[in-house]
């Protein structure tokens, strides 16, 4: 009786053991930088709806609080996948895909249109965006690809193949239209690829190629709001009313920030409803008119540090299958961050693209709370697969 009494809790600590293996390794300064830029959202949140929204704030009503309970979603779904080995989501990463590509298809018969595009589902209150998962779903394809082929995207064979993975995904997103996300995806295969080693003459001739076929994809794939868009790049002053209003009025905003803001609830710009979208798109005018150059360079810092914490993952992964899935989670939080700053100070046409864990958007910031879930599984366990 003894003997089976001492077995059976030498097993229960066994359990207790193996759920708690890895945490230890657990990157608090990631979450910890990514919750900085929650909070950072909250507030330019509350500040960007006062204008438009006076219930009080913990109403699911409330733009804070629904955003609020999205980071909440976000933080446990990131746990959930961080306790989760990262191979387990690369061996549904074709399901995942295929998922993916159904449901981009299905967005052009039962999707929502705001602004000229059709990006969303209307499932009651919540909007569901697929493009967002659809990044994570080609982050996993792509690092199982190169892991089955061995790491290496040297041969040209393989360079085609991993795009031909992507083509579609951002073939679909750019339908919708959303050029920043077809972008972003992109970005997304370039980072991998080169991290994968990728011939670089290889990736020049694709480059001359895609040129040579730009002046064809302007005359016939690019929608005529997007021209306007970038025409409006060189003189936004030439329709102030209509397609150069949210340029113009987002760079009154970030001008009147001056060096240390007009104050937290205080810009004139935000306040008078003359900045649209100020939560989502143009959210990061929202603060530098209010905490001006010296806000604008703290949330830079946060940037910086948590992009810092997602280049550790990638040296520390131990596997090809990590590091690749580290890689292509850097560039998707490196890339929505430089599109969405870039449309804020007038480098690039206005896109939907959200300003990462801080823009008002419940799928990107699960999306970008699940990545972080990856990042953190590839560094619990980078120890195991570097020991095989």
């Amino acid at each position: 009786m003894t003997s089976v009494t001492l077995g059976s809790g030498f097993g229960r600590a066994r359990s207790r053991g193996a759920l708690w293996r890895g945490w230890d390794r657990f990157d608090t300064w990631m979450v910890g930088a990514a919750l900085a830029l929650v909070a950072v959202g909250l507030a330019l949140i509350h500040s960007g709806s006062r204008p438009w929204y006076d219930g009080p704030i913990a109403s699911l009503s409330s733009p804070v609080a629904r955003q609020a309970v999205y980071a909440a979603i976000g933080v446990a779904v990131m746990l959930a996948v961080s306790r989760a080995d990262y191979h387990r989501f690369t061996h549904y990463a074709w399901l995942l895909y295929g998922l993916s590509i159904l449901a981009l298809l299905a967005l052009f018969a039962v999707g929502s249109t705001t602004f000229g595009s059709t990006r969303w589902f209307e499932l009651g209150p919540v909007q569901v965006q697929p493009s967002e998962f659809a990044k994570l779903a080609a982050i996993l394809l792509l690092a199982r690809f190169f892991s089955e082929h061995g790491g290496d995207a040297r041969e040209l064979r393989s360079l085609l193949l991993s795009l031909a993975i992507v083509a579609p995904l951002a073939g679909l997103v750019f339908l919708q239209p959303d050029l920043g996300t077809s972008i972003v995806f992109g970005a997304i295969w370039l980072g991998i690829v080169v991290i994968a080693g990728a011939n670089r003459s290889h990736l020049l001739v694709m480059a001359g190629v895609f040129l040579a076929l730009l002046p064809f994809v302007w005359t016939f794939a690019i929608a005529d709001y997007q021209v306007e868009r970038v025409a409006v790049l060189v003189d936004p002053y030439e329709d102030p009313l209509d397609s150069g209003y949210n340029v113009l009025q987002s760079q009154i905003a970030l001008g009147s920030g001056q060096l240390f803001g007009k104050g937290y609830m205080q810009g004139d710009q935000t306040q008078l409803e003359y900045l649209k979208v100020s939560t989502k798109d143009f959210i990061f005018s929202l603060l530098g008119e209010e905490f001006g150059f010296v806000g604008a360079m703290g949330i830079f810092a946060l940037y910086i540090f948590l992009l810092m914490r997602c280049i550790r993952a990638v040296q520390l992964a131990g596997d090809t299958t990590g590091q690749l899935i580290a890689v292509g989670v850097t560039m998707l939080i490196l890339m929505q961050t430089f599109i969405n700053v870039a449309v804020n100070v007038s480098l690039f046409p206005v896109t939907g693209i959200p300003l990462p864990f801080v823009s008002q958007g419940g799928s990107s910031l699960v999306t970008l709370f699940a990545s972080l879930g990856l990042l953190q599984s590839v560094v619990m366990r980078h120890r195991s697969y570097r020991q095989m």
